[in-house]
């Protein structure tokens, strides 16, 4: 299937309306491993920050593996392998969501060499509203950065852990990119 159908009409031009497949099947996948790794429930502002989250890192990793024969496919969608290539794509969605990584220039680099070289898009569309919401909301939560090193950025020599009373205002992203990793993790 073409990532984007038309409804039989044979193009755009025709009248047809373009159905952004690619985010759909982003989604989908961010949806599946998410209520798999059961973490928070669904429906919850966390769970729709780690949806967004797992799905524009998807969506936005398409068409980089262009060495493989699933390469163009959304992870998991298949290709002449079957499964064989899943452990090797879950471990670059494992690596792009690691918590050192640089998680949102990444994601503005990519939406920019995407509207670049497809133009807009209805999958376009969508994985920028993603985007502007993870950036635009901003949730109350635990502080999952933890207590600051005095400015110094030396790391701590006894591990510091979460004080899930001590809550900040942050933006969605940073609670949905450490739930999206997890899920990833545990499934």
């Amino acid at each position: 299937m073409l990532p984007e159908s038309t409804n039989g009409t044979g193009g755009t031009s025709g009248g047809g309306l373009a159905v952004p497949m690619a985010w759909l099947c982003a989604e989908y996948l961010a949806d599946e491993v998410l209520r798999t790794a059961a973490l928070v429930a669904p429906g919850s502002l966390e769970y729709r920050a780690g949806l967004q989250a797992l799905a524009l890192t998807v969506h936005l990793s398409e068409h980089t593996d262009s060495a493989g024969a699933g390469a163009g496919r959304p992870y998991g969608a298949g290709g002449s392998g079957g499964g064989r290539d899943a452990p090797v794509r879950i471990e670059a969605l494992l690596h792009r969501t690691a918590h050192d990584r640089p998680w949102t220039s990444w994601v503005e680099e990519r939406l920019e060499e995407r509207r670049r070289a497809e133009g807009e898009g209805p999958d376009l569309a969508l994985a920028l509203t993603a985007w502007q919401r993870l950036r635009d909301t901003w949730v109350r939560a635990a502080d999952l950065d933890g207590p600051s090193t005095g400015g110094s950025g030396a790391v701590p020599e006894v591990p510091v852990t979460v004080d899930e009373q001590d809550q900040v205002w942050l933006p969605a992203w940073k609670l949905g990119l450490p739930l999206a990793h997890l899920s990833l993790y545990l499934c």
